[in-house]
């Protein structure tokens, strides 16, 4: 081996090695996966409770439910096998005794609760036959100096202990008011009425002193949580108000009604089979007036199912083709998706051939050749209408020139995907179509538009965008009648105990030539929740009624597989289908009746309002029967109840929604999530009307007068969350 010399030329020349990074620890992976990366985040984390550590207590003075600080003598403790493995310990505080059970422990806690030792215990007390018990409660040597302030309780995860958790928030509080990162960005002649300063609101939510009322803390009706409430509703309001000003200011296609009677639209008026009802023909109207606009349409079109609102949209689409513009219509699932393309074949394409048209049709599980040839329509705008799942959105997809975009059952699409469809005349060639030419030689000079006119529709809003059309976000069509034949559905709560009386009365349908729909939650068993599953519920249904032919449904089936199975339901063939919720949207057979939802329970207000408008489609009377079960503590969660009352109660769309935003909350108006409090984690639609009244006044002002401040606000609270609000 020959020698190598290095000379110091050499080593100097050298690129110096970068020093390895220190893996991260799991709390740490556990603070980016929540978001929390900034000393802002830190501090706007705020406790979702408090515990009061300050003081302790007698187990003979407290509450069964209360949860209680103690300092006892460990009697006994012992590893118990009954009725399964635990560890069981007893201690006297000196007025009385309790019992304290660990099913989950370690070595070290047995040692923590040696016979004899003193301890400082914190948990749940339960009283009960064999006496006090607390489960799993926090244990510590005694002695120790008490807490001089209530302990904050933060959301976290397994990973992110509290104790690393405060630390954490703390550290980050401090270093963002040192920085000045909570500085007023409210004037001072508009602030809140009776409103405490933010950063001293900060300070006192994550160290509140022990003389304040819990109950206020855990309410929010403290004044230090009414300002953080005044806070993110008027960063809500500012960003909403700027989203739908920007709105105003893009263009979008003039999609001038055509009076022709050779045009798209009057044919396909003059070959429907049937009368629009009033309802219809005031929503046309209403979004024909906005689309004859050039500034984009953002309309959302509420329609129980049934009501008609695939006519409604293709009415919207021929009115654009007319006007020399693509339409793209994008649906959820492939079995609703193909059920408008045929409708829409059936309407549109004897109209559209005589004009060199089509309509062009995008799913994910088409062949290449099959996807290419479509791709290739659209790009040349040969493709008047576009319809199709997710597969619309892709990259791959150019749309010619795209003027209206409507997009079915959106409650089933995610804020970013409605977002990345109304993208796609943004990202068209700027070379200008005739289309583009047709539109600059109006009140316009050579400006090619960039936005498309956006169409949604709802059988049921879900809470954003219920919440949203209360800001004025979102105009709102409403289509309040069904079309004549239909009959109303009549629905029943029924305990999982009489499943027997419920297929007794399948058995009485089946004979009247009647159709019925099960649906089940899960495909198979599950562990983690013991509910029927459509395996075997469809294995039941097909010993208890031999003879009829009963079909399975569910989204792991092939599509060619699942086709055949909703063909022959379609056709009459079938009589029962269990099916998952896959059938949720889209589905429509007439003849069925009859429409059992197992465990009705652990569905939400908008999946069970779609699920039964399923049935009810023919003239003939039907049903919804809500299969509810007890579970192992005998009885049915508050929100359960409010769900099952509240479907039992009305079929009203609009009012499953609102109280659908009752139980759930707004959800994150500036994100991907549909449902849920992720942004507007303090402030409550439904009762904090007077400082939601303040925001909204206080927004126009702000931008008009104050938009330096008005930005740092709405970046403090959203950062760059408020690009979906063009969603």
């Amino acid at each position: 081996m020959c020698a190598v010399h290095i000379s110091r030329h050499n080593l100097t020349a050298m690129p110096t090695p970068t020093p390895e990074r220190k893996p991260l620890s799991l709390p740490q992976k556990a603070l980016r996966k929540m978001g929390l990366l900034r000393p802002v985040d830190l501090a706007l984390h705020l406790p979702m409770r408090y515990e009061d550590e300050t003081k302790l207590v007698k187990l003979a003075d407290s509450r069964d439910g209360e949860v209680i600080q103690i300092e006892a003598v460990v009697k006994s403790c012992q590893v118990v096998f009954k009725p399964r493995r635990q560890l069981q310990a007893v201690v006297d505080d000196g007025s009385d005794t309790c019992t304290l059970r660990f099913f989950n422990f370690y070595p070290n806690m047995q040692k923590a609760l040696e016979v004899g030792r003193q301890v400082r215990l914190r948990g749940e007390v339960r009283g009960g036959f064999m006496g006090r018990t607390m489960m799993h409660p926090t244990v510590q040597a005694a002695g120790g100096a008490l807490a001089t302030a209530l302990t904050p309780v933060y959301p976290s995860t397994a990973e992110l202990p509290q104790a690393y958790l405060r630390k954490a928030v703390l550290g980050g509080l401090a270093y963002a008011l040192r920085g000045q990162a909570f500085a007023e960005t409210i004037p001072a002649n508009h602030l809140p009425p009776h409103s405490w300063g933010l950063a001293q609101a900060l300070q006192f939510l994550h160290h509140p002193t022990p003389d304040v009322s819990l109950a206020e803390l855990e309410d929010h009706t403290h004044p230090a949580w009414q300002r953080l409430k005044a806070e993110e509703l008027l960063a809500q309001q500012l960003s909403q108000l700027q989203a739908k000003r920007e709105r105003q200011l893009l263009n979008a296609p003039v999609l001038a009604h055509s009076h022709s009677p050779k045009g798209v639209l009057a044919q396909l008026h003059a070959a429907l089979p049937f009368k629009l009802t009033q309802a219809q023909q005031r929503v046309v109207t209403e979004i024909a007036n906005d689309v004859a606009r050039a500034v984009p349409m953002h309309r959302l079109l509420q329609g129980d199912v049934g009501s008609g609102k695939t006519v409604v949209a293709a009415l919207a689409a021929a009115q654009c083709i007319d006007a020399g513009w693509q339409c793209a219509l994008m649906a959820p699932t492939e079995i609703l998706a193909e059920q408008h393309f045929a409708k829409l074949v059936g309407w549109l394409a004897p109209v559209l051939a005589p004009l060199g048209l089509q309509v062009a049709w995008l799913t994910g599980s088409q062949k290449k050749k099959e996807r290419d040839s479509m791709l290739a329509l659209v790009a040349s705008g040969q493709a008047a209408l576009v319809v199709g799942t997710h597969a619309v959105i892709q990259d791959k997809v150019q749309f010619k020139h795209l003027g209206l975009a409507i997009i079915d059952e959106q409650h089933r699409f995610g804020v970013a995907q409605r977002l990345a469809l109304r993208q796609k005349l943004s990202d068209e060639q700027t070379n200008p179509s005739d289309a583009e030419r047709a539109f600059s030689a109006g009140d316009h000079t050579n400006t090619i538009p960039r936005e498309p006119h956006l169409l949604m529709m709802s059988a049921t809003p879900i809470p954003r965008t219920l919440a949203m059309s209360y800001y004025a976000d979102l105009d709102v069509s409403t289509i309040d009648e069904l079309p004549p034949g239909r009959t109303p559905i009549v629905t029943k709560l029924v305990a999982d105990s009489r499943r027997d009386e419920i297929i007794e009365r399948i058995r009485v349908q089946l004979t009247e030539g009647r159709q019925i729909y099960w649906v089940c939650q899960l495909i198979e068993e599950s562990e983690a929740l013991d509910l029927r599953n459509a395996t075997d519920t469809h294995q039941a249904l097909c010993e208890a009624l031999p003879g009829v032919m009963i079909g399975l449904l569910h989204s792991r089936m092939p599509q060619a597989e699942k086709k055949a199975v909703m063909s022959l339901f379609v056709q009459g063939q079938m009589g029962v289908l269990v099916s998952t919720t896959v059938i949720e949207v889209g589905v429509d057979v007439p003849n069925a009746s009859l429409m059992v939802i197992e465990h009705a329970e652990r569905f939400g207000l908008s999946q069970l309002h779609q699920l039964r408008g399923r049935v009810g489609r023919g003239a003939a009377a039907s049903a919804c029967v809500l299969l509810y079960s007890l579970g192992e503590h005998g009885r049915l969660s508050d929100t359960a109840r409010a769900r099952l009352r509240a479907m039992a109660e009305t079929n009203d769309g609009f009012e499953i929604a609102r109280r659908d935003l009752d139980i759930r909350g707004p959800g994150e108006f500036l994100g991907a999530r549909q449902s849920g409090a992720a942004m507007l984690r303090f402030a409550d639609l439904t009762v904090d009307h007077e400082v939601l009244n303040w925001a909204r006044q206080l927004a126009p002002t702000m931008l008009d007068q104050h938009p330096t401040l008005a930005g740092r606000h709405v970046e403090r609270w959203l950062g760059g969350k408020s690009d979906f609000l063009k969603a």
